[in-house]
């Protein structure tokens, strides 16, 4: 299937060739937008209320203000819809229930990273404006790769929502911010993990930063929407049977786990969600389609080639497969 970057470069070579003057041209771009949109949107099955996930481990409840992708049509979204290559299916997508995953939207990735029990002694004594510190100079060096495999630069400016630990409910989340080369917004990556005996449930918002707000009124019914099973929670942990992760809580946040030899940068089992770039790519065509940018509407002869953009937690120094 034509990926969604393809089908606009060509949306706006046809309207800027095909209409008479620029009115005509940016009606008949809204109609196609809207046209790809309906054909798209129709041919997902969202689901509320109860949800099973992960062979039952999780649950996972949607309230009427939320819908969620099961993973099928959820990979379908994530690689025919958005561009991404080819990877591992996530468990689904949540979106808030008037979302859509096309246009100016967030929506959260959610998967499950097999990794064992995740001792929380740590949480209490993490320094997260000393990590931040850290988190920077690594991100001098991702940016050096990315210029190798010509991406765009991905900077890390700060903590959009500095992180918290909730030692009851076994919830770590935070949010941080990213300047990303040639575009006038910045990016917004908030993450949710929660704990479980035999690993860490994962929740990945990626939208731009004009989103937090949105993002922050509903982060708490995001948070208490998933919870392990029966047997499967953070309390059911059997030290005779059950593996003990090398992440900390502090690692979790830095995307690193300590192992004998000290820190390095994990490989993340989802390094092929480049979910930034339908934030960047998707939702500026959409501003341009709806006049929001007015110095894209004085010439409409001009043909976006949005690249995606990997999130920033990737470690891998390859380039992503095609």
């Amino acid at each position: 299937m034509r990926k969604i970057s393809l089908f606009l470069a060509g949306l706006f070579m046809v309207t800027a060739i095909s209409a008479n003057d620029k009115t005509d041209s940016l009606q008949l771009a809204k109609e196609a937008w809207q046209k790809m949109i309906d054909s798209v949107e129709g041919s997902l099955h969202y689901k509320t209320g109860k949800i099973a996930l992960s062979g039952g481990a999780i649950s996972l409840n949607v309230p009427p203000g939320f819908k969620f992708l099961e993973s099928a049509e959820a990979k379908y979204v994530i690689e025919d819809v958005w561009g991404n290559p080819p990877g591992d299916a996530p468990l689904g997508l949540l979106l808030p229930a008037d979302g859509n995953v096309i246009g100016d939207f967030y929506a959260f990735v959610v998967s499950f990273e097999d990794i064992g029990y995740v001792k929380d002694d740590d949480a209490s004594k993490v320094d997260y404006d000393e990590l931040l510190g850290t988190m920077k100079k690594d991100n001098l060096e991702s940016n050096a790769e990315r210029a190798r495999l010509n991406l765009s630069k991905m900077t890390l400016v700060g903590w959009a929502a500095k992180p918290y630990y909730d030692k009851d409910k076994k919830i770590l989340h935070w949010a941080k911010e990213f300047q990303v080369e040639d575009e006038d917004e910045n990016t917004l990556n908030y993450d949710v993990r929660v704990l479980g005996r035999k690993g860490v449930l994962n929740l990945r918002a990626v939208a731009t930063m004009t989103q937090l707000d949105s993002v922050n009124a509903h982060i708490n019914d995001v948070i208490t929407m998933a919870a392990f099973t029966d047997g499967n929670r953070y309390s059911d942990f059997d030290s005779s049977t059950d593996n003990v992760a090398a992440w900390t809580i502090g690692g979790l946040v830095a995307g690193k786990m300590l192992a004998k030899v000290g820190f390095f940068a994990i490989i993340l089992k989802y390094l092929k969600l480049i979910i930034a770039g339908v934030v960047l790519a998707g939702g500026a065509i959409w501003r341009f389609i709806t006049g929001r940018r007015k110095n894209r509407e004085q010439d409409l002869s001009y043909v976006p080639t949005p690249a995606p953009v990997p999130v920033e937690d990737r470690a891998d120094t390859a380039p992503p497969a095609q």
